[in-house]
């Protein structure tokens, strides 16, 4: 078989059956990406919440530490020497 059989042996048919194919395929990976940004969607929106809950913690702590230096100096607990 010769260079010539093998590009007469390339059916219209044929060329249809693999377009379809990946096409297929194509949808599939359509699909995929589809679901891959869902998943990323909802892991950004688990970080932000992360983020939010840690300034919250970050908020808290402050206000904690401020009272308490107000409490120390209250009841003259200070560290450093008068």
């Amino acid at each position: 078989m010769n260079g010539r059989d093998a590009v007469a042996e390339v059916t219209n048919e044929l060329m249809f059956e693999l377009l379809k194919l990946i096409q297929q395929d194509l949808g599939a990976v359509k699909q995929d990406v589809r679901e891959v940004k869902s998943e990323l969607q909802a892991i950004r929106g688990h970080m932000l919440a992360t983020q939010q809950d840690i300034a919250n913690i970050y908020t808290t702590l402050d206000r904690h530490d401020r009272r308490l230096d107000r409490i120390e100096k209250r009841l003259e607990l200070s560290d450093t020497p008068h």
